[in-house]
């Protein structure tokens, strides 16, 4: 009888494999501008890993790491040549750009604040506005932490901004802010961020403790401001055609995957950010935190720049009624 179990056993995983090869091999390209250790290159390390294990191997999912600009990415992924981009708001900037108020400075509220938002009518919208221009299928968003400044000059108030050399993405809404606030944007890709830094391109830049620590900024930054100016994000999105290609299943496992990832990965920044701060003090930077009064004159001197975005660039809705959220 034994023999006859193991005989048995032995027929069906067979059949299991016969069936998997059948379906024939699927063949999924990730890429992300970031480098490895950060949380959005984990969790992309995360879905491959699950995908893979969950199909047997019949998925395989390809990774590229830190191989092209987040506009790079998000171009190849709205163009198929790769699959799928785990990356940061380009998309959103570049398909729904009325929408982008829920990635630029000094606007929401908390990463709360974004999630009921995207929960919405508002991140609904937005998301048939990527999959109407872009090609891509909105799978899932995940916290990145809040934004501070990195400067080799302490920062103490407004009249420090100044004249300041701040790195900044290539985002046009971004410098707007930035400019009212009377520093002179350095717009450099992500992947030329440290160069700048080091080579004194800039003197100072922003971004959330995953990019300063996974870019080792420590290295060529001296100071850290908390500002909390903005609610950064990772965003997964997927080609379409890639897509609606797969089987039903297949679409729900690659879909509940990418919002498990993503949920572990905000869990885990949420857990580790003061862990990363204590990455940063321990690699020689000093932490700066501006008071109340100092940021709500920052936040007073943007805010004509904000309401300016709101009236010409982002009038599908009010800032107002975002607030409401």
């Amino acid at each position: 009888m034994k023999r006859y179990f193991v005989l048995v056993s032995f027929l069906l995983i067979l059949v299991i494999l016969s069936s998997i090869q059948a379906q024939g091999n699927i063949i999924i390209k990730a890429a992300t501008p970031f480098p490895k250790g950060h949380i959005i290159t984990e969790a992309m390390e995360n879905f491959k890993a699950i995908v893979e294990e969950k199909t047997y191997g019949r998925i395989k999912v390809e990774l590229e790491i830190q191989k092209d600009t987040e506009e790079g990415v998000n171009d190849k992924c709205a163009k198929g040549e790769v699959d799928m981009q785990f990356t940061g708001g380009r998309a959103l900037e570049v398909f729904a750009g009325e929408y982008f108020f829920m990635n630029a400075p000094f606007v929401l509220k908390d990463y709360e604040h974004f999630f009921r938002l995207m929960k919405g009518p508002i991140g609904e919208r937005a998301k048939a506005e990527i999959l109407k221009k872009g090609n891509m299928y909105t799978l899932g968003y995940l916290y990145r932490g809040y934004r501070q400044m990195t400067s080799n000059k302490p920062i103490l108030n407004l009249k420090d901004l100044e004249g300041l050399k701040l790195r900044l993405p290539v985002v046009p809404t971004w410098v707007r802010v930035w400019e009212a606030l009377g520093t002179k944007p350095v717009t450099v890709p992500l992947t030329g961020l440290y160069q700048a830094l080091k080579d004194g391109t800039a003197e100072a830049s922003e971004g959330d403790l995953t990019q300063i620590s996974g870019y080792k900024l420590y290295e060529v930054q001296k100071y850290l401001i908390i500002t909390n100016h903005l609610v950064s994000f990772g965003w997964v999105h997927m080609y379409k055609p890639t897509f609606e290609k797969l089987s039903k299943e297949d679409q729900k496992l690659i879909s509940e995957t990418v919002e498990k990832v993503c949920d572990s990965a905000t869990k885990k920044l949420l857990a580790s950010e003061n862990d990363i701060l204590r990455l940063l003090l321990d690699n020689g930077m000093t932490v700066i935190t501006l008071d109340a009064k100092t940021m709500a004159q920052i936040r007073e001197k943007a805010k004509p720049a904000v309401e300016e975005l709101f009236r010409t660039v982002w009038p599908v809705t009010t800032w107002e009624e975002v607030l409401k959220q």
